[in-house]
């Protein structure tokens, strides 16, 4: 590959990257909950006149009850099941403790959890432009710290812990009858506390018994007086991040430890069907709601659609008596970890969460040992680099070899200009003389690309680092540096880091574009998460320090090669001279 070719690659890759960078962040397609919003309100408003249809087409008749216990494709697709939701919410009894409050109204189910912690209910950081905009009275008020954070929308769908029933009969006088209770306020300190929820169906009485942890875990225990087909849900995922480019949906994993994901807007009208899953989760960029069993598997889990595409989760339940353990919060790793293992793959990181979770746990690691999300990413970036650093060596050693050989490559392309079979030959002898690789400096390059967005998606996602401090200036690392000064020092160092690294480039319109790089990244890459800038800007101080010992080595190699090779003519020379003497 001659020198046109090689640079044409690394501009390629670069360019690529970028591309992949700014659509992923601009252009990907936005959660399409916003639009079911206006649907779920329409099919609320609609209930009464479309009541007798829809619970007609809610879930199976009794007929086929007896089918759907043996062919789960019956009971998939459950239209009208959320048409029940009251249009008004009903507040049955409401929780409070340290960090959430809940509220549970008169179907049974779990209508809204509140987040109390600073982490959750800080406003968000306020930049120079907040600042100017204040200044002019182009913005008005204050940036007020929340009393709490409501997790779910207003009348959505679906809630936790809401059931219906196979037979329309029952379903029907599970929708007229409210659920009563034992206690109207519960509060919980250090200990869990229960709460039983009771529902008269005339001659089937149903029992929801919680007992609800300070850790915002509950265990659900339902009891019928007679045996019922019956599905129940973890509710529709939490809605209190508005990040469009992050995973909003539905999360599952088998017992043969495969992830299933179900994504906002892919849920497929005719539902699926998947057996013995350790959990089943609906979960948006920070939170999540979740329902396993404290033992065992879910026997089915039936998700259909609703709206556009939006994905329906229920649990279909074949017993008298059943017990889940539930979960709604943020996707915080050691909190799931600590409720149960498998949970941690709720935590999305894209198609690269195989990957990209080993970056997160080492710099979970390094947070545990230093108290600093910040300084644990200047950390990890160290360590990233320690283990390229072979790699990276052999790679700067090629574009120093190039850079040498590149009078040598031009002599050949104007001596061979109009025969490009014998230009290419002349190039790889060349190389092979030399011993160098054309693609050889590509290399740390395309390693870096997987390693990015590898720890783009972590700091994106990792809802430890929200509101997360580095120092200074920089109060959350999960959002973009209000000043600016970690992505101008991102282009700065790109620019030294461009500068101080060997290239071949001989064409000035080809030096100019890669003059122009960083600049372009600095402004494309300017509203990215402060976190994701400030492991750039040190992956490329440490690229500088690491491209000036190797220049400095290079530069002694080649001295002393020159010195030796002077050396040798001396003495070649000085025996020649000796020889004619002789003569």
């Amino acid at each position: 590959m001659d020198k046109q070719s090689n640079v044409r690659l690394i501009l390629a890759v670069a360019i690529s990257f970028l591309i992949i960078v700014l659509w992923s962040k601009y252009f990907a397609p936005e959660s399409s909950q916003t639009d079911s919003k206006a649907d779920s309100k329409a099919s609320i408003e609609s209930k009464d006149s479309t009541k007798q249809d829809s619970n007609a087409n809610a879930v199976p008749n009794s007929a086929t009850s007896s089918n759907a216990l043996q062919n789960t494709q019956n009971t998939q697709n459950m239209k009208g099941a959320p048409n029940s939701v009251p249009t008004k919410k009903e507040i049955l009894t409401t929780i409070s403790a340290k960090d959430f409050d809940m509220d549970i109204d008169v179907s049974g189910a779990i209508t809204q959890v509140y987040l109390k912690a600073d982490k959750f209910t800080q406003p968000p950081q306020e930049g120079i432009f907040t600042h100017l905009g204040r200044l002019f009275g182009m913005i008005s008020g204050e940036n007020k710290k929340l009393d709490r954070l409501p997790l779910f929308a207003n009348n959505v769908p679906l809630y936790p812990l809401q059931m219906f029933f196979v037979d329309s009969k029952y379903n029907d006088l599970a929708i007229q009858n409210k659920f009563s209770a034992d206690k109207s306020h519960i509060t919980i300190e250090n200990e869990p506390q229960t709460l039983t929820l009771t529902q008269d169906l005339g001659d089937v009485v149903l029992k929801k018994i919680l007992t609800i942890y300070p850790n915002m875990t509950y265990d659900v225990s339902i009891e019928l007086s007679q045996n019922l087909h019956y599905v129940i849900s973890n509710g529709m995922r939490p809605d209190a991040d508005s990040e469009a480019y992050v995973f909003h949906g539905v999360v599952l994993q088998n017992a043969n430890g495969t992830i299933e994901k179900i994504e906002d807007g892919d849920a497929r009208e005719e539902g699926e069907n998947f057996s013995d899953a350790l959990y089943l989760a609906s979960a948006d960029r920070y939170y999540t709601s979740v329902l396993f069993k404290p033992e065992g598997t879910l026997g089915i889990v039936s998700i259909g659609s609703y709206g556009k595409g939006l994905p329906r989760p229920f649990i279909n339940v074949q017993e008298q008596m059943e017990s889940f353990k539930g979960y709604i919060g943020p996707k915080d790793y050691k909190v799931l970890q600590s409720i149960n293992p498998h949970l941690t793959s709720i935590v999305e990181y894209g198609r690269i969460t195989f990957f990209a979770k080993y970056f997160f746990s080492l710099l979970e690691w390094l947070y545990t040992y230093v108290g600093n999300w910040g300084v644990a990413i200047v950390l990890l970036t160290i360590i990233i680099r320690i283990i390229l650093f072979p790699l990276s060596f052999k790679g700067m050693v090629g574009m120093q070899k190039l850079k040498d050989l590149a009078p040598k490559m031009k002599e050949i392309q104007e001596k061979y200009k109009g025969d490009p079979q014998k230009m290419q030959a002349s190039m790889m002898e060349l190389y092979k003389k030399h011993g160098a690789n054309p693609l050889g400096g590509c290399l740390p390059l395309l390693l870096q690309i997987p390693v990015f967005f590898a720890i783009y998606r972590v700091l994106y996602n990792a809802v430890e680092l929200k509101n997360a401090p580095l120092m200074f200036w920089v109060h959350d690392l999960s959002v973009m540096d209000p000043y600016f000064v970690l992505p101008i020092l991102m282009g700065l160092s790109m620019y030294l880091q461009q500068s101080l690294t060997p290239t071949a480039i001989t064409d000035p319109i080809q030096a100019k574009v890669f003059k122009w790089l960083p600049v372009i990244f600095t402004i494309f890459l300017i509203t990215f998460p402060a976190g994701l800038i400030l492991y750039w800007t040190i992956n490329n101080i440490i690229s500088i320090l690491q491209q000036i010992i190797i220049n400095k080595m290079l530069d002694a190699k080649k001295a002393k090669e020159i010195a030796e090779h002077h050396t040798k003519n001396v003495a070649k020379n000085g025996a020649k001279n000796t020889h004619k003497h002789k003569k």
